[in-house]
């Protein structure tokens, strides 16, 4: 072994041993609160459940998860579903034996470690990060308040089966040991980080409390007695002919399991695989956070789905990937996944090397450690919510999901919380605009080459016509909103253009909304036209084929769709100019070389030069004039028609570039370097050219020298004026 993998081993055993100190105590802790109301008894059994959740997890999770330096231990979520599940079970209206009551406890573990394997199968791995932060700050606030309420009868020693209420009212019930025990545990708990941080404060704490235990055993000698000791967790009995007899118990009773079983502890087991799945995740991001690395989350939660399968088949706790013992493995030296496996190594030995000393931890102990926990969950600093009308609704949020949780159970929160977390989905898509950008006919236009006097036109009554980009989901949550914000449009516009690139989805809330906004048009003889409309929407629809499923699109809707908004323009553009007589018409008189501004005040002599070397040709609709990387150095003059250029995008799509029409030009940068055409050029109907190659062109100008200059000033004035106009809209666009 190299020396450089002998210190990474080395570090990594320091992270084990470290960590290990602080998963140990906890998942004791933890065990022991959920099996508390099986009796009192019952204690050393959770004790048990504690320490062999840490050893599976410990050693499966990372085996299968591949997170660097990730603990896995049992935690208080789990605590706080499954105590509550254990109480629920164990209650008048439970109807459920110990016996029974355990095993649908192992089941609930295996259904919610099953439902985190098909999570990581599908990819949900991914969008569990994305719960809103409101709802699950709430909930484990909620399970902190849960957890900080239940352990108050250990910390103050109260019978078995008082109510809380009850107890904390009769200071006569309350053992003022036990009381003594915790308070000492709390106490050093709390303080031990400001003192030293090379020890865990669980094991400090944990330390205080057994220390003030067995100070007050010299003044009690009833504290020095195992047997019947309410006070500790008791002989656990923990050989493996014992834990092999309890494994084969629980799940002999699998056979008498019914229907109404599996109903019953359905929902627990999919809040605790959310839970267990969610709290992972966020300790997998703070060790990204701190390490620079990049966890995969579907693999992670696949590894710890099997480890929590692991757990509970050997009859442990459930967990997941802990940030307080990740923490410290990282600040130990650990470095790999070696530092996790040998974490629930070190878990197993020391349970086998003390397991008799683990009889004798104080239940106020452990309560104190989980009351430090529990006031660590809540999140303190959502109070500041209430301090801004914008957040005032999350802190509600989280408000309610830990009312819920106190007040009814943690089961019926988390139906809350999702709920609320639709409700916030619903919220932010409403404060969101879905006009991505609205600007008028007269601050954009088609690209179709128009003439200086058609220009003039569309400059005065381009405002006629409205863009709107819209960008989102169109759902009965924003719809309304996009009916407000066009109202003014919808009634002063003729041609409104949604421009549907940006669209996500469509509801059919939002397709009734688009019928109002086309009948309101059609009542003043205007149009509501759509463009790029999305041929997949993320939910694999065709947004095209659903507008005309839900009758959208009819013959007597005033509706038109176009490919690009390029050509939705184009229309509207060529609309208004026929009808104020400026349209282009089938039996347009071609024009005549003099006719062009490049040419226009030369000599008779020299026009018949220039016109020798001028070739016609005439194009039927749909005929190429050149194709994308034909080499050419000719111009084309249009004397009549239209010509379509177009830029392929790959595959079959083509992205329109520019129309060229009557009295224009086009084909200038290849005639100016004698390159290769960038695009297709298409006639879109009977089209006349005149056509120049840059040779011919060239034998002219040494003959004609000042044609040549003047030739060269009209097309450089020409290209100056089409940068112009697109700076020009670039600008709009840059302030819609």
């Amino acid at each position: 072994m190299s020396t450089e993998k002998s210190n990474a081993f080395v570090n990594d055993l320091w992270g084990a041993l470290a960590s290990m100190l602080v998963a140990l105590p906890a998942s004791i802790a933890f065990g022991v609160a959920v099996y508390t109301p099986f009796g009192a008894s019952a204690a050393a059994q959770g004790a048990v459940a504690g320490i062999l959740g840490a050893t599976a997890l410990g050693i499966v999770a990372p085996i299968f998860g591949g997170t660097d330096r990730l603990i896995s231990a049992p935690c208080a979520p789990a605590a706080a579903v499954m105590g509550a599940l254990a109480m629920e079970l164990m209650s008048n209206g439970g109807g459920a034996d110990p016996a029974h009551a355990l095993v649908l406890m192992a089941l609930t573990a295996v259904m919610s470690a099953g439902l985190q394997i098909v999570y990581g199968l599908l990819g949900g791995g991914t969008l569990i990060k994305y719960i809103p932060y409101p709802v699950v700050t709430g909930y484990l606030s909620g399970v902190g308040v849960v957890i900080f309420l239940k352990q108050l009868p250990g910390l103050f020693g109260l019978p078995k089966g008082m109510h809380l209420s009850a107890g904390l009212m009769d200071p006569a019930l309350w053992r003022w040991q036990a009381l003594v025990v915790g308070a000492a545990a709390i106490l050093v708990m709390a303080l031990a980080p400001r003192v030293t941080r090379r020890v865990p404060a669980a094991i400090l704490g944990l330390g205080a409390g057994v220390l003030g235990y067995f100070g007050l055993g010299f003044l009690d000698p009833a504290l020095r007695e195992l047997a019947g000791n309410p006070l500790v967790i008791g002989p656990i009995g923990a050989s493996a002919t014992a834990i092999a007899a309890g494994f084969a118990s629980r799940w002999s009773g699998l056979a008498s399991l019914e229907l109404a079983d599996f109903t019953r502890i359905a929902m627990p087991a999919l809040t605790l695989s959310v839970l267990l799945s969610i709290d992972t995740l966020k300790t997998c991001v703070v060790v990204d956070a701190m390490t620079r690395s990049r966890h995969d989350s579907n693999r992670e939660i696949i590894g710890q789905g099997l480890a929590n399968l692991a757990s509970a088949c050997l009859g442990g706790m459930p967990g997941a990937g802990t940030s307080g013992a990740t923490l410290v493995n990282i600040a130990s030296g650990g470095r790999t996944r070696a530092s996790s496996i040998l974490e629930g190594v070190f878990v197993l030995l020391a349970f086998l090397l003390l397991g008799r000393l683990v009889a004798w931890a104080p239940i106020a102990a452990l309560s104190g450690i989980l009351i430090v926990v529990a006031v660590r969950m809540f999140d303190w600093s959502s109070v500041r919510l209430l301090k801004q009308k914008s957040t005032i609704l999350d802190f509600v949020v989280i408000a309610a999901v830990i009312a819920v949780a106190v007040g009814i159970g943690l089961i019926t929160a988390s139906g809350v919380g999702i709920a609320l977390a639709i409700v916030l989905f619903i919220r932010e898509q409403t404060r969101r605009t879905v006009i991505h950008r609205k600007v008028y006919g007269n601050q954009v236009s088609s690209r179709q080459k128009r003439l200086p006097e058609d220009m003039a036109i569309l400059e005065q009554r381009g405002h006629e016509a409205v863009v709107c980009e819209l960008e989102g989901t169109l759902f009965f949550g924003t719809t309304d909103q996009l009916l407000t914000q066009l109202a003014a449009d919808l009634e002063s516009r003729r041609f409104v253009i949604l421009d549907m690139r940006r669209v996500r989805g469509v509801d059919f809330t939002a397709v009734h909304i688009l019928e109002q906004m086309q009948a309101q048009l059609g009542e003043r003889g205007g149009e509501l036209i759509f463009s790029d409309l999305p041929k997949t929407l993320p939910s694999g629809e065709d947004l095209n084929a659903y507008f005309d499923e839900v009758g959208l699109v009819k013959p007597e809707h005033h509706i038109r769709i176009y490919p690009q908004l390029s050509d939705a323009l184009e229309a509207v553009e060529d609309q208004l100019l026929a009808e104020a007589g400026h349209g282009e018409s089938a039996d347009e008189i071609p024009l005549e070389l003099r006719d062009f501004d490049f040419v226009a005040g030369r000599k008779e002599e020299t026009l018949q030069a220039f016109a020798a070397c001028v070739e016609e040709r005439h194009c039927e609709p749909g005929e190429a004039i050149f194709r994308q990387g034909e080499m050419s150095d000719e111009l084309f003059f249009v004397r009549r028609g239209s010509v379509r250029v177009l830029l392929k995008a790959g595959g079959a799509s083509e992205f329109h570039i520019a129309t060229f029409g009557r009295g224009d030009f086009f084909g200038d940068l290849a005639f100016l370097d004698r390159g290769q055409r960038s695009a297709d050029a298409i006639a879109e109907r009977v089209t006349d050219l005149f056509v120049i190659s840059r040779q011919r062109f060239d034998e002219v100008a040494k003959l004609h020298p000042r044609l040549a200059q003047h030739f060269f000033a009209s097309m450089a004035h020409s290209i100056a004026l089409r940068l112009r106009h697109a700076d020009g809209e670039l600008q709009a666009l840059r302030e819609a």
